[in-house]
């Protein structure tokens, strides 16, 4: 390829991709950039490789949007997940300076370098949900008010599971208590369905346990329309990792 065709495709690319968020491979084909031609681009300065198949415009300093939707392209059901998510849908308590992003997916997947050293996250994979189907699955992601279009960003009944999930072990008991105070409105019927689909035995009895406490459904009715999985009739008890003991009853 001549020196002025790789202009000419750099030039192309640089007025129909636009800036804001880095790009992969797959995003360059369309635009006869091939690895190679990605490569030389970069040694030129034309483009940053920022990790293996990944770049970027030289200076755009893209936010953590723009790089959560090329993972989301990646990764199955890659979402902002639990306390993360129920900040951007204002249920927040004592943010740190920088909070530290959960991610959740359905895939065993190591972030990347070149996005943790920007945006400090982990990554959660765990079958916390058995689907009925993917209605389910897909209508507890939505993109909140504000949020790019297409972000995935788990609702917050979805998020407070799998923020309860993560209590004893990434996130505190006193923290988890806190946001879910916090919660206003929730759908009882999207309760209903994710406690039902829910696998984990904790989760379901942290949350009924709460709930109960709170009143912030009716929980009695909850049990009663929903075939919730909360185990065996005697208590569920577990040492935390800050070495409190949690002890939930069947129906909290």
């Amino acid at each position: 390829m001549s020196e002025h065709s790789r202009h000419q495709i750099i030039k192309r690319l640089q007025a129909e991709l636009p800036r804001g968020a880095p790009f992969d491979l797959a995003t360059l084909e369309p635009f006869n950039v091939s690895p190679k031609l990605a490569a030389r681009y970069a040694e030129s300065g034309w483009l940053v490789r920022l990790g293996h198949g990944v770049y970027a415009y030289p200076n755009d300093n893209f936010d953590v949007s723009g790089a959560l939707l090329l993972l989301q392209e990646r990764v199955a059901g890659l979402h902002v997940g639990g306390k993360s998510a129920l900040a951007l849908q204002g249920v927040r308590h004592n943010l740190a300076f920088r909070e530290t992003l959960v991610l959740w997916g359905e895939a065993r997947f190591v972030l990347p370098v070149w996005f943790t050293t920007r945006f400090p996250a982990r990554y959660v994979n765990a079958r916390l949900f058995d689907w009925p189907d993917d209605d389910l699955a897909s209508k507890t992601l939505h993109t909140p008010p504000g949020q790019p279009s297409g972000l995935r960003v788990a609702v917050p009944e979805r998020a407070v599971l799998e923020l309860l999930y993560d209590t004893g072990t990434r996130e505190s008991l006193d923290e988890s208590r806190n946001l879910f105070d916090g919660l206003r409105s929730p759908r009882q019927d999207m309760f209903g369905r994710l406690l039902a689909s829910c696998t984990s035995v904790k989760t379901v009895r942290l949350f009924l346990t709460w709930a109960r406490e709170t009143g912030l459904i009716d929980t009695d009715e909850l049990l009663e329309h929903y075939p919730i999985r909360y185990g065996s009739d005697s208590r569920w008890i577990t040492r935390l990792d800050d070495g409190t003991l949690l002890s939930l009853k069947p129906h909290g």
